[in-house]
């Protein structure tokens, strides 16, 4: 009998145990959030809020300006002096400048043909002319099929070079750097210069160099890219309404406006003087285009973007490659930005109106404060409110400032406006990434110098054919699996439901459909699958 009635009371006591030390628990938690979490909390929202004001702020501008443009047609050929190239006849060709045209590549085995074919087809008086391709190639076969095709066009009559080098220090910026010693070279006015998987047209030097002729100010002419592969998958639709937003827009208001922009690093044409002048090409960073703009335009040299002027190329298709390809472009602008910005505010030959320009508008915002806001507000503290009702989010810094800021993004991609939920939700994925890359940039940590070779697909080169590559996942799981993703979908995931609960904020239907886009990336799930084999 006091056997049974001691096994009976056990259970109690042992419940009573639990109960206190959850009370216990649940007071430590409650004493601990009031005095340090919820403050900590409010000024994360304080900040965030803050850094949207200040990129609504610029997005608003930046649409006032191009609104101005179009109103008013301000193409370049209405501020710049342009006159098509013509012929002499005491002269001849040697009225037209020689121009060098360089095709960096490296194990450009699906698209180096495509590069080659369009630089050699561009029409220029042909002993005025120089096709360089700077062939960084790891792998013997593909090193071998290059230079057959160089000298395969150089049979034709192509004034064509098949320039290698023993190592590949600096990556790109090394390989036009070295191109740019060669003795030819110093005959060269100045020097196009496309990546391999862009295609000029034929008539992309007769558009261009007459700005560099009769505008001796002017040290580079920046085309617009056109995608070839935009309605490959999903995700290159994405991409697309991106860097359509970037060339429509943050292009054409930077020229425009401060005859300042970012080099696309492809499809462009420099003044080799200008080149020279601001010092050459470095390697001090992975954005190596943009270093180089930066240093020209504190030596006073002006930029022409030409909108109406496309050169095609594709955008890379698989998440893997996209992953790489926006670590570059994010880690590298914000380490840039702390190599520079001492050098930016110091320099003389700008005034202080393009120097402000620069440091706040070209890198702080757009280059920094974009991708920290979008992923530290609208995954991390916003979600976090949800947890913590005494911090609240005003309505105008939750719902209408993203709203409007999206609303102005879309207008580079009209035709992708149906697209647009999905859209914000990609681009709060990969916030995750460029953020992350942003930070590196700015501590120059582990990854701050980092060069993958975007992966081309050659899908237009194939659509072509008519024999497009069959894609298939890979074998591998593990290979598809992106941790940081998936735990960022299941934090979205647990606010959505403790939300949906718990909460007033009703924002469980964002956080559910946020998490959802998060676990498709986190396994993989994103864009085109190519076998390895």
């Amino acid at each position: 009998m006091d056997r049974f009635s001691s096994s009976t009371i056990l259970p109690d006591s042992f419940l009573g145990a639990r109960e206190d030390i959850t009370n216990q628990f649940g007071l430590v938690w409650d004493q601990t959030k009031a005095p340090l979490i919820v403050p900590v909390l409010r000024l994360l929202v304080f900040v965030c809020l803050a850094m949207s004001v200040m990129l609504f702020i610029e997005k608003v501008y930046m649409g006032i300006v191009i609104v101005f443009i179009k109103l008013f047609r301000r193409k370049p050929e209405k501020y710049y002096k342009w006159e098509p190239v013509k012929d002499d006849v005491e002269l001849g060709n040697s009225a037209y400048p020689i121009v060098l045209v360089q095709i960096p590549m490296y194990n450009e085995k699906e698209v180096y043909q495509l590069s080659i074919g369009a630089a050699c087809g561009l029409s220029w008086p042909s002993d005025r002319i120089i096709i360089q391709v700077l062939d960084d190639s790891t792998d013997p076969a593909i090193k071998d099929l290059v230079e057959l095709e160089c000298h395969r066009w150089a049979s034709k009559g192509i004034n064509i070079k098949y320039e290698i080098r023993d190592n590949r220090n600096g990556y790109k910026a090394g390989a036009l750097k070295e191109g740019m010693k060669h003795s030819y070279v110093k005959q060269c006015d100045y020097v196009a210069i496309f990546d391999a998987d862009f295609q000029p047209e034929p008539d992309f030097l007769w558009r261009t160099i007459p700005f560099l002729i009769h505008n001796p100010e002017v040290a580079l002419v920046q085309a617009r890219w056109k995608f070839v592969n935009s309605n490959e998958c999903l995700m290159t639709r994405m991409q697309e309404m991106s860097l359509d937003y970037h060339f429509t827009v943050e292009q054409e208001v930077g020229s425009a406006t401060y005859a300042f922009f970012g080099f696309n690093g492809t499809a462009g044409v420099w003044r080799i003087s200008a080149l020279s002048e601001a010092g050459g090409w470095k390697d001090r960073t992975t954005v190596e285009d943009m270093d180089l703009a930066v240093r020209a335009g504190l030596k006073g040299w002006k930029f022409v973007y030409l909108s109406d002027l496309k050169v095609k190329n594709e955008l890379p298709s698989t998440f893997k490659a996209y992953r790489y390809q926006q670590h570059r472009w994010s880690c590298g602008p914000a380490n840039l930005f702390k190599k520079m910005v001492m050098e930016i505010y110091r320099t003389k030959k700008v005034s202080s109106l393009k120097k402000f320009y620069v440091i706040y508008s070209f890198f702080f915002v757009r280059k920094i404060v974009a991708h920290v806001v979008t992923f530290v507000f609208y995954c991390v503290v916003l979600p976090a409110t949800v947890l913590f009702p005494e911090v609240v989010v005003p309505k105008w810094g939750a719902v209408y400032i993203p709203s409007i800021i999206t609303l102005l993004n879309a207008v580079g991609t009209p035709r992708s406006f149906h697209l647009l939920i999905f859209w914000i939700l990609f681009e709060n994925v990969m916030s995750l990434h460029r953020t992350k890359a942003t930070f590196i940039g700015l501590l120059e940590a582990g990854r701050v110098n980092e060069w993958v070779v975007t992966e081309k697909l050659g899908d237009a080169l194939k659509t072509k054919g008519g024999a497009k590559a069959t894609k298939k996942p890979h074998i591998r799981i593990g290979e598809r699996l992106h941790l940081l993703e998936l735990m960022v979908g299941f934090y979205l995931f647990f606010c959505g439901c403790y939300d949906l609960a718990f909460g007033k904020n009703r924002y469980f239907i964002y956080l559910f459909l946020q998490s959802i886009a998060f676990f498709i990336a986190g396994v993989g799930y994103v864009g085109t699958f190519v076998s390895n084999t």
